[in-house]
């Protein structure tokens, strides 16, 4: 899964990498959390989505708060996710995401990002409901690298496939599930952070500075 992320580059950086006519308005952030205003990137430009994705046909918001991730194995056929997966995919920009490892029945944060990348995109899918635009992070299975940490991990696409994903017209279904994949882990660094992130009211970028390793843990 992917319970938080960060975004703090330059506005100009992200409008060069992800083709924008203008720089994005948003607000760097160090812990962006589910049901919070997100920056994402469709084929029309730069929008502003709550993350917690609200089905089109869902009865009320509620749902959204269960929706942040959608599982890639299943979001073909899954009825919460299918329809945006086929027609409503999207970019998230990040800096870099935090996943915790279990150790001794006690939770501990880790920051992890591609080596070559300070800017990256996520692989999400939206939905329009009732004027509320919303977005789902698309998870997979844990690359080498991840899986001493946790079993799921974002999907990242490169740069080379923004225009696939982005696509409303390619509804290829097989074509697309190749993009759902571990990013190479090779080409992933992760450090262990404070537990300080665990508290969405924490937002600086001493979040992101590391700590010492814990026993057990992946170092």
């Amino acid at each position: 899964m992917c319970g938080r992320y960060a975004l703090h580059a330059n506005p100009d950086v992200i409008a060069l990498q992800f083709g924008l006519e203008a720089k994005p308005v948003f607000k760097a952030s160090y812990n962006i959390c589910p049901g919070s205003e997100v920056l994402v990137v469709t084929r029309d430009g730069p929008r502003r989505h709550r993350w917690g994705l609200i089905p089109h046909w869902a009865k009320d918001a509620a749902i959204g708060s269960k929706l942040a991730n959608a599982r890639g194995e299943s979001i073909a056929e899954r009825p919460a996710f299918r329809d945006a997966f086929r027609q409503w995919r999207c970019l998230v920009p990040a800096s870099g995401f935090y996943e915790w490892q279990s150790i001794a029945g006690q939770k501990h944060p880790w920051y992890l990002r591609p080596k070559d990348a300070e800017l990256f995109a996520l692989a999400g899918i939206t939905s329009l409901w009732k004027g509320v635009r919303s977005v789902s992070l698309i998870t997979t299975q844990s690359n080498a690298l991840m899986e001493r940490i946790h079993d799921r991990m974002p999907v990242i696409l490169a740069p080379e496939h923004y225009a696939q994903w982005l696509d409303p017209d390619n509804r290829e279904v097989e074509a697309l599930m190749r993009l759902v994949r571990p990013y190479p882990a090779q080409r992933m660094q992760a450090w262990p952070v404070s537990t300080r992130v665990n508290q969405r009211q924490n937002d600086e970028p001493a979040l992101l500075s590391p700590v010492p390793p814990r026993q057990s843990s992946l170092l």
